[in-house]
């Protein structure tokens, strides 16, 4: 799906939607699913039910959630560089930084700068983007390790994401012992959200620890994406899911949404779990799709534990940048339609958002607010999350 017609005609749709829509609106990508009242324009379907097992407990540990520190930066960059349409891969940011300036590079020159170090000299590669990148200290990542306890009580492990910086993702790995468990071949697999900067272009410093590691990614990566995992050092395995319903254990399944994204990326594949005498669990990257959507996929398409929705945990894509609209409060109402029972939120959600969440009522999981996470709101760096039945 990175062919040039196919480019263009996702370059066209995501114009199409800019039309009149404001940088908070444009940046959450999704904001027809915003509104509750969405429900109303839905057809009346038949639920397809579909079964995809159980499992006893899942557990979601942060490895971080500071995608970038300072919003400011983030977004003259953006706005520099051309805005929220231009390629990604342009903005010169690192790993990418060739020395050009803003939204004058590319991915094949700003690979060449560093290829021949990766995955295993990162600490030179980082020397070498940080001097020709734009604003690489504003560069931090979003991780995750997800803890799928079977029905058996065995415990396999996932990394959701892989950061962005190298500096930071290292730095995050070392201190949640990540960078061993990946050496030791712990985790499972790499279950990358999306294509995006602070979520993917971390990918060297997951395969410096396990280069035969497993990657499941969305079949929506660009030709630039698809190299890199190649040039990243990748040995392993390299699952490109489809849209829709992709189980990977009993009780464990991603589900594609072919969305598209800001800074040309397409796609997204978020997480749902089936906990036992709980119900249903839900994991997201980003949830570029929207949280509305991401739910209501769940009820139409999915069968779980007493037909019940439990618990979220992720980055939410509601008001990343904290640029609160009044349409944002209908969502906070109309997510109470699915009674969750547990929820953790930080990253892309905002703490506004968190906070929102809060003041409403949700059982909103609150975190320490260490290791430059910036609130208690969020579930922070070095927080975690377990679903389980008491």
């Amino acid at each position: 799906m990175s062919d040039n017609k196919t480019s263009f005609s996702r370059r066209d749709f995501i114009k199409g939607a800019a039309l009149g829509v404001g940088l908070g609106t444009l940046g959450a990508m999704g904001a027809y699913s915003y509104s509750s009242r969405r429900f109303e324009d839905l057809p009346k379907v038949q639920r397809k039910m579909q079964s995809f097992g159980t499992c006893r407990s899942v557990k979601a540990k942060v490895v971080s959630e500071t995608s970038w520190f300072d919003n400011g930066k983030l977004m003259a960059d953006i706005k520099s560089a051309g805005g929220l349409l231009v390629d990604q891969y342009t903005y010169n940011w690192p790993p990418f930084g060739d020395g050009t300036g803003l939204g004058k590079g590319s991915y094949q020159k700003g690979i060449a700068q560093i290829r021949d170090l990766l995955p295993n000299r990162l600490e030179e590669a980082w020397e070498i983007t940080r001097a020709k990148s734009v604003n690489p200290m504003n560069a931090g990542g979003f991780a995750a390790l997800v803890e799928v306890e079977d029905m058996d009580g065995k415990v396999r492990k996932y990394l959701l994401d892989s950061g962005w910086s190298f500096a930071w993702t290292d730095e995050c790995f070392r201190r949640e012992g990540i960078d061993r468990m990946l050496a030791n071949g712990e985790i499972e697999a790499l279950i990358v959200s999306h294509e995006h900067f602070d979520h993917f272009w971390g990918l060297p410093v997951t395969l410096k620890y396990a280069p035969g590691i497993k990657i499941y990614i969305p079949d929506s990566f660009y030709a630039e994406g698809l190299q890199y995992i190649k040039d990243a050092g990748h040995k392993g395995e390299l699952v490109k899911v489809k849209k829709g319903l992709h189980p990977i254990e009993p009780g464990m399944a991603s589900y594609m949404f072919d969305v598209p994204i800001i800074c040309r990326v397409f796609g997204e594949q978020s997480l749902y779990f089936n906990v036992a005498d709980l119900g249903l669990v839900s994991i997201t990257g980003c949830c570029h799709q929207g949280i509305i959507l991401f739910a209501d996929t769940a009820y139409r398409e999915l069968a779980y534990e007493h037909d019940r929705f439990h618990g979220l945990y992720g980055g939410l894509h509601i008001s990343p940048f904290e640029d609160w609209d009044p349409k944002y409060d209908d969502l906070v109402i109309g997510l109470r339609k699915w009674n969750l029972e547990k929820v953790g939120c930080n990253h892309c959600t905002g703490i506004v958002t968190a906070k929102k969440f809060i003041d409403a009522g949700y059982p909103v999981v609150e975190g320490t607010a260490r290791f430059r996470t910036k609130d208690k709101a969020y579930l922070g760096n070095g927080d975690s999350i377990r679903f389980a039945k008491a």
